[in-house]
Order: structure tokens, then C-alpha cells, then sequence
């Protein structure tokens, strides 16, 4: 069964819904990256004058896109591992082959979950401390909006592993 099914429950189709909208957040930033760093390299080539901040933005923006489209990819089933023994045993053994998938969405959970507990009080420092990354007088901009878009994308991802699991015990008490 596709993800996204009619048949899944609302609250996995919300999950779908709020996974690709962080992932079209994570494609607009690549869009506004390719353009700053356009317009920087025409600035500096014809005018001579860079364009402040762009190493910064682009610093920001990279840690962003990756955790706001990491769960789209889970989702997709795009997250880079090597497959071959689950291959192996989706047709001799698909009983094993479920487990096998479960184990790995479980230790997914347990270190994106991990990912979450140690960047949240990292997320309360920037803010309260008002963190930034620059130069003060020339370029500055806040390290909390990139913190906190870490860990929402950690937290739908933590979701789509648990929605993995969901799904494939679905699958199997329907089949």
C-alpha cells in the first residue's frame, strides 16, 4: 500500500500533508539560495561589491533544507541505505523482511530522537541569548530560526518512522 493511501488514517494523511509542506519550504530555500548566490556573483563580476552575509545565508540555509526535506525522502522511500539483504528476503522471507524494515525505522526514530533532545536546549540558548552568525556593523542574522527548523524537521521525520511502521502493520493485518 502506497504512503498517503485514501484508506490511511487522518492523522497520517495530516502527517503526508505537513511532511511535503516543510519539503516545498526546503525547495523555496534552494530557490532563494540560487538566486542570492546569482545575483552575489553578478554584483561582485559588474559592480564590484559583493553581496553581504550570502557565505552566512548559505551556511543557515543548507542545515535548514536537509532537515526540512529529510522526512519527504523518508517518506519517498529516498533515505540512501543499502538495501540489498532486505531485497534478498522481501520475497523468500517477507515475515523477516517486515521485522528487519521495523528494527531499522526504530533506530531511526531512536536517533533523530536523539537529534531532537540534544538540539532543543541549543534551540532555548540561541533564542534567549539572541545568537547570530555575521559580522556586527556589516552582516548579522538570528541562529534560532535554523535551529528550530532542525528540530521541526526532526520531528516529522521521527513521525514518518513511526508512520513506516504504522503502515506496514496495517498492511499486514488487511492482508
Amino acid at each position: 500500500m502506497p504512503p498517503n493511501s485514501t484508506t490511511d488514517p487522518l492523522y497520517l494523511r495530516l502527517l503526508d500533508w505537513l511532511t511535503q509542506v516543510a519539503n516545498i519550504c526546503g525547495s523555496v530555500l534552494i530557490l532563494g539560495l540560487m538566486l542570492l548566490i546569482g545575483a552575489d556573483v553578478f554584483s561582485r563580476n559588474v559592480f564590484n561589491a559583493p553581496i553581504s552575509g550570502v557565505p552566512e545565508m548559505v551556511t543557515l540555509s543548507i542545515v535548514a533544507i536537509v532537515f526540512l526535506q529529510a522526512p519527504q525522502a523518508l517518506k519517498a522511500g529516498r533515505i540512501t541505505r543499502s538495501d540489498a539483504l532486505i531485497n534478498f528476503l522481501s520475497s523468500r522471507a517477507p515475515r523477516t523482511e517486515k521485522v528487519l524494515e521495523s528494527i531499522y525505522d526504530l533506530l531511526g526514530f531512536g536517533v533523530v530522537a536523539a537529534i531532537m533532545y540534544a538540539t532543543y536546549p541549543i534551540l532555548i540558548k540561541s533564542w534567549q541569548r539572541d545568537d547570530f552568525i555575521g559580522a556586527v556593523g556589516d552582516f548579522t542574522a538570528p541562529t534560532w530560526p535554523v535551529k528550530a527548523m532542525i528540530l521541526l524537521g526532526c520531528a516529522l521525520l521521527a513521525c514518518q518512522f513511526i508512520a513506516r511502521i504504522l503502515r506496514r502493520l496495517t498492511v499486514r493485518e488487511s492482508a
